[in-house]
């Protein structure tokens, strides 16, 4: 073999040898859901005198959903005098109007809400909720995302935790309100979901760290305090506070049978900036804690989980990687003959179909009396998964050299249910280059299908379509969805379809 073709097959192997790595790492976050998620922590007991708690409301241009969340938060049936309420607003747009309307009404009914307005945006979520947290009298409190509707029985129901003083944090898990409303958001909840049943159970019943996902949990102030506080220095500031908080001694407790549903982006721009939040966060965490959860006492089981938790998103690299080597592996197994095919990468693609497979069975199964219908769209979740590696990529790399961008928001429309609603389009998320770059794979996969047909090689076609159909889908509905928002944003401005 040529010098060239052995490096190809090198690299190639190295690549999927660390992806199987990965995703072996599933199998063991299966294996402790299986042996954990029927040991459900004790019931609590009851406090005596119900604790006063701080409910944070951040928000940066919400305009469409301010008004329901409030609304939601109003309903509350925790006795009004044990509860207050913080409207953290950093909106400039029409929002701010909106929130102080939503504030006096709420007033005038006699609940305890201030508006907290600030100019500036600075520390993003973060200083907003570090803003609110100096002026809250509640000993506890409640964070809340502008695209979530809690239940009216939120607080009534994961208070009680808070009775063991060992408890800094109570997460409960998120639901759907659009779940139903594309292929894209049902890609979204099962991937979510995953997150949800799968991994948060597996962690928190185990033993090992979890984290707060930024909404729909419980924090006690003093362990907020005791971890260092909220600090704007990533951009998964509920990550990092999590381990901060864990480091210092804190306890949290999972909580997935309360549901508190949220809206999923219903725009493929507005997933993918999502996702490159998250995934430059947890690699900025990942920089920030790593080492002292390495220096630390703890157990070497919570260290090992912790480094493959926040390092997860490495694989997006491998993943890139590994898509741009595809056709010179190709090229060498035709010269060497398709039966090789075996001894390079089947084992370990067939590993990681099972992994991701079993993953998402098992949340569907633990949710969902309809489990079964669900098991269609696994193909297109492994599609779509494999397009987000141009994406976070990019995240990953940024948080590694520490290039520093802004905190994006994800627009929200106020959507609920299956059918859009009609109403005015505000926040079209932006069109980036990088659109280009998975048409561009779309057709560099598309060519290595062709390649693959002519020189017989059929048992990659499977994976080779799976990556193909991916970027197409990601690359042309994004363009799609770009060009769909500056043709609506030249019509009157009447009520339009999100």
């Amino acid at each position: 073999m040529a010098f060239w073709q052995i490096l190809a097959l090198v690299a190639y192997c190295v690549v999927i040898s660390f992806l199987g790595v990965y995703g072996f790492h599933r199998y063991l976050l299966l294996r402790l859901f299986y042996r954990h998620h029927l040991a459900r922590p004790p019931e609590p007991e009851l406090f005596a005198e119900l604790p006063i708690i701080t409910v944070q409301l951040p928000l940066y241009n919400e305009y469409h959903v301010v008004d329901r969340l409030l609304d939601a938060v109003g309903a509350f049936d925790y006795p009004r005098e044990r509860f207050e309420i913080q409207v953290l607003d950093d909106s400039q747009d029409e929002t701010r109007e909106r929130a102080h309307a939503a504030t006096a009404r709420l007033a005038a009914q006699g609940l305890d809400i201030e508006y907290i307005g600030r100019s500036h945006r600075h520390g993003f979520k973060a200083g907003a909720l570090a803003v609110g947290l100096e002026r809250a009298r509640g000993e506890f409190i409640l964070v809340i995302d502008a695209d979530f509707v809690p239940p009216p029985d939120i607080l009534q129901r994961a208070i009680h935790h808070f009775t063991d003083p060992a408890i800094g944090m109570v997460q409960m898990r998120w639901g759907h309100l659009n779940r139903f409303y594309s292929l894209l958001t049902r890609i979204q909840s099962i991937f979510l979901d995953g997150h949800f049943v799968v991994e948060h159970t597996a962690r928190n019943r185990s033993g090992r760290f979890f984290n707060f996902n930024g909404t729909a949990g419980i924090w006690r102030k003093r362990a907020i305090y005791d971890g260092g506080g909220w600090q704007h220095d990533t951009l998964t500031e509920d990550l990092d506070l999590s381990y901060r908080a864990q480091l210092a001694g804190w306890q949290f407790r999972y909580l997935p049978e309360i549901e508190v549903p949220g809206e999923i982006p219903v725009e493929i721009n507005a997933f993918k900036s999502q996702q490159h939040r998250w995934t430059k966060g947890a690699v900025q965490t990942a920089k920030k804690v790593l080492p002292r959860i390495w220096r630390s006492a703890l157990p070497v089981k919570i260290k090992i989980e912790a480094t493959f938790h926040l390092t997860a998103n490495l694989c997006y690299i491998m993943m890139l990687l590994m898509g741009l080597l595809i056709l010179p592996v190709l090229v060498v197994r035709s010269q060497l003959g398709w039966e090789r095919i075996f001894i390079i990468d089947l084992p370990l693609f067939s590993l990681a179909i099972m992994a991701v497979s079993g993953f998402y069975i098992t949340s569907q199964r633990t949710l969902y009396s309809d489990w079964k219908r669900q098991i269609k769209y696994l193909p297109m979740l492994m599609a779509i998964g494999m397009s987000l590696c141009i994406n976070n990529t990019r995240a990953v790399i940024e948080g590694l050299v520490g290039y520093e961008s802004s905190f994006l928001r994800t627009p929200k429309y106020g959507i609920i249910g299956a059918r859009p609603q009609r109403q005015p389009r505000k926040y079209a998320s932006r069109w980036t280059l990088l659109s280009l770059g998975e048409l561009g794979m779309a057709c560099y996969f598309a060519f290595a299908l062709y390649y693959a047909w002519a020189t017989q090689l059929y048992l990659g076609m499977p994976f080779l379509l799976l990556f193909h159909v991916g970027f197409l889908y990601t690359g042309l509905l994004s363009s799609g969805q770009t060009w769909l928002h500056s043709a609506r944003a030249r019509l009157p401005a009447q009520g339009l379809v999100p």
